[in-house]
């Protein structure tokens, strides 16, 4: 029996976004640990996102944009736009912060912005690695275009292709476009899999499924997607995490005394500097 998911909605001022994992349903699928849709959203001119710097450990985040553009900065000194097609993948490991902000030009003229921003926790063997940020464009990434169906591996394996983002555990994260009155077999890849409908509508062996939620596909068995008009999903998951994790705020850690220092550090000033930056977002007092 596949779980279709409603994602907790936030309401950021006019920008949407709503988070599918964690919920009471799915504490993880795969290594993905937290699953964000971003949008769709209409900027108007003068107008962006300012996510100020901010701490993540012991997990990678991965960004991917259907449209608009976010610049990224972080601690290593890395600065980076992202734009649709890409993959902004950085890994924490240890400890990194960056911010995420809507570049100069599109906030100067207006802008739309859609995408996906997935955390996937560490394995417990790489949790305390150096922090790294990887950006991969578009063209990089394996492209497979059969029957209607248009399949971008973002990072893994899947449908026979590998993406050259370096993963740190077997992954599946693979995104679709699918035209009307097209089919595809979801292929039975990996351990555990999901799908997120960011757009359209669509059926899953012949049953509706809703736009905006994230539906847990049975182990073992091959779905066929069918698109009733065009389509926008993401195909996440991968092998089951290594042990359960602890989350808090933007920590990951199989350590509950590892966030405890985590937020001592961030609180200390420890994290490093972002240059460029002189903003932060405070330690919450939850």
């Amino acid at each position: 029996m596949t779980t279709i998911i409603a994602p907790r909605i936030h309401d950021l001022g006019g920008f949407q976004v709503r988070r599918a994992v964690p919920s009471v349903q799915a504490r993880s699928v795969g290594p993905f640990v937290f699953v964000d849709h971003m949008g769709p959203a209409a900027f108007e001119p003068g107008h962006g996102i300012d996510v100020r710097p901010h701490p993540h450990i012991g997990l990678a985040t991965v960004t991917f944009l259907w449209a608009g553009s976010i610049g990224h900065r972080d601690t290593l000194g890395s600065v980076q736009d992202i734009h649709p097609g890409d993959v902004n993948w950085m890994t924490a490991g240890r400890g990194i912060a960056h911010s995420e902000r809507t570049p100069e030009k599109p906030r100067a003229d207006g802008h739309p912005l859609h995408g996906m921003q997935t955390w996937v926790a560490l394995p417990r063997s790489f949790e305390e690695t150096a922090p790294a940020f990887h950006h991969h464009p578009a063209a990089t990434l394996p492209q497979l275009h059969r029957d209607g169906a248009w399949l971008r591996v973002v990072a893994g394996r899947g449908f026979g292709q590998e993406s050259p983002v370096r993963v740190f555990a077997d992954t599946l994260y693979v995104a679709i476009d699918l035209d009307p009155d097209k089919e595809l077999e979801i292929e039975d890849s990996h351990a555990e899999r999901a799908l997120y409908l960011l757009e359209g509508q669509a059926q899953l062996d012949g049953a509706d499924v809703p736009e905006k939620h994230l539906i847990v596909l049975d182990p073992g068995t091959r779905p066929r997607l069918r698109a009733k008009t065009p389509v926008k999903a993401m195909l996440l998951g991968g092998e089951p995490l290594d042990g359960p994790r602890h989350l808090w705020w933007n920590f990951v850690s199989s350590s509950r005394e590892r966030i405890e220092q985590a937020k001592q550090d961030w609180a200390e000033g420890r994290f490093g500097h972002i240059p460029g930056e002189h903003e932060f977002i405070p330690l919450p007092e939850r």
